[in-house]
C-alpha cells in the first residue's frame, strides 16, 4: 500500500471482513444472537397454540392469528425499518430493534383477551421487523463477497435456533404450568441473546447514506420489483415460507387429535426438527460455494416437497420424517434465496432485502392462514397437497429465471461512503 494512501482510500479499497477474521467471527456470532432474540420470540406462540386456545376460549383457527399478527406486524414493518437503517446505521437500528422487540415480549403474557394478544403481538412484530430488514444487508457490506453466501446461511441458522428455542422452551413450561409462563420463559431467554448481540456487533466499516441526488425509496424499490431476478427470489420467500408455515402451524392440532393422541409436552418437540433447518442452512451456504447457488436452490426446493408429500402418511414415524426432510429443505432454500437477494442487489440494498422479508412474512401470514382453511375444510392431505403445490410453483418459477438468476448485475455507483 502506497505511504500517500489515506485511511479514507484504504477504506474505499475494503472488500469486507475475510472468512476467519476477528471482525468476522464477532459479526457471525452477533447476527446469530440476534437471529435467536427475534425469532425465539416471534414463534413461541406457535408450539402452544392449543393451550391459547384453550385458555381464552377462542377457536383454533383464531389462536393461529397470534402468529399471523405477529408476522403482519414484521412485514408491515421491514420497509419503514430499511429506511430507519439507513438515516442512522445498521447495528443501532437492529440493536433498537430487538431490544424494543423484547419489551414489548414481556408484555405478551399480561393478554386478558384475544384482541390485546393480538395487538401486542403485531406491534412486537413491528419491532422485530428491524432485524430481518437489515441483517442481510449490513453483512452483504460488511463480510467479504466470497463469503455473503456462508455468512448469511449463518444468520439464517441462528434464525432456526432461536425458533426451536421459542417452541421447545414455551411448549413443556406452559404445560406444566400455563401458556403466560411459557412466554415469559421465552421472553427473557430472548432478552439474553439481545445483549449478546449488542455486545458482539462490530462497528460497521460502512456508514449507509443516501445521496440527496440519489434514488427516491420509490425509485429504489421499483427498481428491485422490476427486475425479474429478484422477483423470482422474492416469490421463493413467499410461497416456501407460506407452506413452511402453514405445516407448523397445524400439525400440533393434527397430533393432538385421533388417532395420535398426544400431549402438549410431546407435540412441542417436534419442533426439535429445526435443528436440521440449522445444519442445512449452512451446508447450503457451502454448497452455494462449490456448485452455484441454482442448483443448491432447485435441489432444497425440491427436497421441501418430499419431505411435505411424508407428512400425508399416518404413521407417526413417517410423519416425523418428513417434518425433519422439509425443514432441511425449507431453511437451505431461504439461506440462499435471502443471501442472493443482498448479493444481487445493485440499487437500495436494504430495502432489496427488506422487500424479500416483506414477502417472506407476507406468505407466512396470507398462506399460512389460508393453509389452515384449506386443513380445516377439507384435512390434512389437501393441506399437504397444497403446499406441494406451492414448492412446486416456486421451483418452476426459479427454473424459468434460471439465467436471469444466474446472471450477475453490474455494480452501479455505491450506496454507502466509507466511515470517517
Amino acid at each position: 500500500m502506497s505511504s500517500s494512501m489515506t485511511d479514507a482510500d484504504a477504506d474505499r479499497l475494503w472488500e469486507g471482513h475475510p472468512r476467519g477474521s476477528r471482525e468476522y467471527k464477532r459479526l457471525v456470532a452477533a447476527l446469530l444472537f440476534a437471529g435467536i432474540a427475534t425469532f425465539a420470540q416471534l414463534y413461541s406462540v406457535q408450539g402452544i397454540l392449543p393451550l391459547i386456545a384453550a385458555g381464552l376460549d377462542i377457536t383454533p383457527s383464531q389462536s393461529s392469528l397470534a402468529v399471523g399478527a405477529a408476522t403482519v406486524g414484521v412485514a408491515a414493518a421491514v420497509l419503514p425499518w430499511s429506511v430507519v437503517a439507513d438515516r442512522i446505521g445498521r447495528v443501532r437500528a437492529m440493536a433498537i430493534s430487538v431490544i424494543a422487540a423484547t419489551i414489548l415480549g414481556l408484555m405478551v403474557p399480561l393478554s386478558s383477551s384475544l384482541p390485546m394478544l393480538l395487538s401486542i403481538r403485531f406491534f412486537e412484530g413491528a419491532a422485530l421487523g428491524g432485524l430481518p430488514a437489515i441483517a442481510i444487508a449490513y453483512l452483504s457490506e460488511e463480510v467479504h463477497g466470497k463469503h455473503t453466501a456462508l455468512a448469511a446461511a449463518t444468520y439464517v441458522s441462528g434464525t432456526s435456533m432461536g425458533g426451536l428455542l421459542g417452541r421447545i422452551v414455551a411448549g413443556p413450561v406452559a404445560e406444566y404450568t400455563n401458556w403466560r409462563v411459557g412466554t415469559l420463559t421465552v421472553s427473557v431467554l430472548a432478552a439474553a441473546a439481545a445483549a449478546l448481540f449488542v455486545w458482539l456487533a462490530p462497528t460497521p466499516r460502512r456508514s449507509p447514506t443516501i445521496s440527496r441526488d440519489g434514488p427516491s425509496l420509490p425509485r429504489r424499490l421499483w427498481a428491485n420489483l422490476r427486475e425479474p431476478g429478484m422477483l423470482t427470489l422474492y416469490g421463493q420467500g413467499f410461497l416456501l415460507m407460506g407452506g413452511f408455515v402453514a405445516i407448523y402451524n397445524y400439525l400440533g392440532f393434527r397430533l393432538e387429535a385421533g388417532p395420535f393422541g398426544l400431549p402438549q409436552s410431546l407435540i412441542s418437540l417436534i419442533f426439535v426438527a429445526y435443528l436440521s433447518g440449522t445444519v442445512s442452512s449452512r451446508i447450503a451456504g457451502q454448497l452455494a460455494v462449490r456448485h452455484g447457488r441454482s442448483v443448491v436452490l432447485a435441489g432444497s426446493t425440491a427436497t421441501m416437497a418430499v419431505g411435505v408429500a411424508l407428512t400425508i402418511s399416518t404413521n407417526l414415524i413417517v410423519i416425523l420424517t418428513g417434518l425433519v426432510v422439509l425443514t432441511i429443505g425449507f431453511f437451505a432454500a431461504h439461506a440462499i434465496a435471502s443471501g442472493w437477494t443482498g448479493q444481487r442487489a445493485v440499487v437500495g440494498r436494504t430495502q432489496a432485502t427488506s422487500l424479500y422479508n416483506l414477502f417472506y412474512y407476507g406468505g407466512s401470514s396470507v398462506l399460512g392462514w389460508l393453509g389452515g382453511v384449506v386443513f380445516q375444510t377439507y384435512g390434512w392431505t389437501a393441506m399437504a397437497l397444497f403446499v406441494i403445490g406451492l414448492t412446486v410453483t416456486a421451483g418452476g418459477w426459479a427454473l424459468l429465471q434460471g439465467t436471469r438468476l444466474k446472471t450477475t448485475l453490474p455494480a452501479p455507483t455505491p450506496q454507502v461512503t466509507p466511515q470517517r
